[in-house]
């Protein structure tokens, strides 16, 4: 890790991730050509949908997001539920540029009408959902997730453990061990003291990276 940036293999693939932070002068580096080699934006949750339109828009590449407990809840008739221009990933699977990139939306549930939250059950019953996806890219192409991006990170990895809201999912574990991807990409803690806080841990063959406010990653 140096700064902002992130340089690892899994492809040749330059991506854009971006989570929970709006930064100002991401408006003058994506409009004065700095991300002109990225070829793929992911959307960690808690970004203003209007923000994440403007960056798809300068960089004219593909765009995919979960969301997060901030953002609002999906919707096919309001477009203000949903990035233009984006896909929005949540529980689902897709091959882009040769990596299969799985999406989990929102965090544990710390308010009774929170938007985009679930309890540990919950968040298990949607990794459930994801598990047939799962089994068609194994026989299809012999694996079954490069990528995978959610909003939260898992539990105890990344997590607050003070703070119930910042609370990991279990189910992300689950999913990780079951699915095996190469990297998982989360945002939703917002650690400052990066020097005392991990931003990057390996668990079995994935590493798993807080890309919080923002990572360029050379694949």
């Amino acid at each position: 890790m140096h700064g902002n940036n992130f340089y690892g293999t899994i492809g040749s693939v330059k991506i854009l991730a971006v989570s929970d932070q709006v930064i100002d002068r991401m408006y003058s580096l994506a409009s004065s050509g700095h991300f002109q080699d990225v070829r793929l934006i992911l959307g960690c949750g808690d970004m203003p949908y209007t923000y994440l339109e403007y960056i798809v828009t300068m960089l004219n590449t593909p765009m995919y997001y979960v969301p997060g407990n901030h953002d609002p809840e999906f919707s096919l008739r309001d477009k203000r539920s949903r990035a233009e221009g984006g896909i929005n990933l949540d529980l689902k699977t897709e091959s882009v540029n040769d990596l299969l990139i799985g999406g989990f939306g929102g965090c544990i549930r710390y308010r009774p009408d929170g938007v985009n939250q679930y309890t540990q059950i919950e968040s298990y019953l949607r990794v459930i959902q994801m598990l047939p996806q799962l089994l068609i890219n194994r026989i299809r192409y012999g694996r079954a997730m490069d990528v995978l991006i959610s909003h939260s990170p898992p539990y105890g990895i990344h997590d607050d453990i003070f703070d119930p809201a910042h609370h990991g999912l279990k189910a992300l574990n689950w999913l990780i061990r079951i699915a095996k991807p190469r990297y998982h990409f989360h945002g939703h803690t917002h650690f400052y003291r990066n020097n005392l806080e991990p931003q990057e841990t390996v668990v079995g063959t994935t590493k798993i990276i807080n890309v919080y406010p923002y990572k360029i990653l050379e694949v």
